[in-house]
């Protein structure tokens, strides 16, 4: 059962004005404020003990915008891909990983959710993913925003599926039931495979979770995704073989406005995940993730 401490420190979170705080949150990030932007990015800095250091442009007065800031871009090289079928797509902690049980993805200690409700309710798309692996990763206020392909990929449909705005932090993943497949969500799908391409094979989701102050989520193909809010489930599709959005292993393929999460699925199949990992540890964009064709691992 989830500890009871989780549940009650979750409660005051049912109560807030989620949408109200996220919209106001995302005002203040975007506006051009001079003095006060740069008051506001040096309290964060120390806060949170942001490392400027790995910054393209390490100098805080120089940012416009509190979004400027944390959408940096990072110093060439300062996060070199690894050998490996997939690379970890964002700086952040794992929060957990491994083998989805049919359909069943484990968030925490008495706590799962389907991946038809992570996929927006598409029973036909989650299926491709029954008996196969996930990835959970959590961004903290201090990481490094934007997030990357961790293998060679073709984006095939982009849903925006409406949703609550809870917290994303390691306590509220232990006290709310479902969180990931409640909150607010940008789900991408990608299919791999041939023409050269380096790392997995088959289809595989990257699924970016808004929460509390989120103020939006953007790709690189399409730019901002939300706002709008219009309460329903929007969907795009690209399957023109004249257009296609074709992306490498590291590409940048999308970023949060403030922080989040993201969750990743691939098909069944034959994958070790490296074993270094744990839940709960730290992890950098660019190191190896896992390995296909491999002896079968957790």
């Amino acid at each position: 059962m989830p500890n009871v401490s989780d549940r009650l420190a979750v409660l005051p979170q049912y109560l807030l004005p989620k949408q109200a705080l996220t919209a106001f949150g995302g005002r203040i990030a975007s506006a051009q404020g001079g003095a006060l932007t740069t008051r506001l990015i040096r309290w964060f800095v120390g806060r949170y003990g942001v490392n400027m250091a790995e910054a393209a442009e390490p100098d805080i007065a120089r940012y416009a915008s509190f979004n400027e800031f944390f959408t940096r871009a990072l110093k060439p090289g300062v996060r070199p891909l690894a050998v490996a079928d997939l690379v970890c797509p964002v700086d952040g902690a794992i929060s957990q990983f491994g083998a989805i049980r049919h359909d069943q993805i484990f968030q925490a200690k008495g706590h799962h959710y389907s991946t038809t409700a992570l996929l927006g309710g598409d029973a036909g798309l989650a299926s491709r993913f029954h008996d196969g692996h996930f990835a959970t990763i959590y961004l903290s206020p201090k990481d490094y925003h934007r997030i990357h392909m961790p293998c060679d990929g073709r984006l095939v449909r982009m849903l925006h599926v409406p949703g609550a705005l809870f917290s994303v932090n390691p306590t509220t993943a232990r006290g709310v039931p479902g969180l990931f497949a409640r909150n607010e969500r940008v789900v991408c799908i990608f299919e791999t495979g041939p023409e050269g391409s380096h790392g997995s094979t088959g289809p595989f989701a990257l699924v970016l979770v808004g929460a509390t102050i989120v103020g939006s989520m953007a790709t690189v193909w399409h730019g901002v995704v939300n706002p709008p809010r219009t309460g329903g489930l929007r969907e795009w599709q690209y399957r023109d073989p004249d257009d296609p959005v074709r992306l490498k292993q590291g590409d940048e393929m999308g970023r949060f406005l403030l922080g989040s999460t993201v969750v990743l699925l691939f098909p069944a199949g034959r994958l070790q995940f490296n074993a270094g990992w744990a839940p709960g540890a730290a992890v950098r964009m660019g190191e190896a993730m896992a390995m296909q064709h491999a002896p079968a691992g957790r």
